[in-house]
């Protein structure tokens, strides 16, 4: 046999994918990475789930004994089908959400064309958006269209509901909504 460049080329390359895969004792079968959930005696663990994006991955958040009820830890939950254990860069980074000291935890308002905002309570806060929605909806509110037919609708508001919420939160906030005469009902796992 008559050692030609090309044949040489052919050898030396199928002598070095050998070599890379075969000898290095890699292997291309799929392997499936599993989660250890981290057992905390101090504390009582709760399956929850991430509130950041519409893919409802499972958690498992770990809260102090000792009657404070701070989160000490929070990881993907292994036995969740969604994400099994896994977390992105939002979900794994979690547990600063509630344990973070620059987190408001007031409520904070600013009055049109003001520069700075003011501390106000929660029955302050939860009386004006309740006035607010009240005034809209009477000031948009259809009973008829215009072609005489009864609608019943209010297509000056809106809502976006949140990811965080399951399937039975979802019902009571669309249940409500559609009490009011919303129309526009939307969540944020379908945008």
């Amino acid at each position: 046999m008559t050692v030609t460049r090309r044949n040489f080329l052919k050898l030396s390359a199928t002598a070095a994918a050998a070599a890379a895969f075969g000898g290095l004792g890699l292997s291309l079968k799929p392997t499936v990475a599993k989660a250890q959930l981290l057992k905390l005696r101090w504390s009582k663990q709760t399956t929850s789930i991430c509130c950041y994006c519409a893919v409802g991955c499972g958690l498992i958040v770990n809260t102090a004994l000792d009657g404070s009820g701070r989160a000490i830890n929070v990881e993907g939950d292994p036995d969740h089908p969604i994400n099994e254990g896994a977390l992105c860069a939002k979900g794994a980074s979690l547990w600063q959400l509630c344990e973070n000291d620059k987190r408001i935890t007031n409520v904070l308002y600013r009055a049109p064309y003001s520069d700075h905002w003011e501390t106000k309570s929660w029955e302050w806060a939860i009386g004006q958006i309740a006035r607010r929605i009240k005034d809209t909806r009477d000031a948009t509110f259809e009973t008829k269209d215009a072609a005489g037919k009864m609608v019943n609708r209010c297509e000056g508001m809106a809502s976006v509901g949140s990811a965080a919420m399951d399937n039975e939160e979802c019902w009571l906030y669309q249940t409500f909504l559609r009490s009011l005469g919303f129309t526009y009902v939307e969540h944020q796992a379908r945008i």
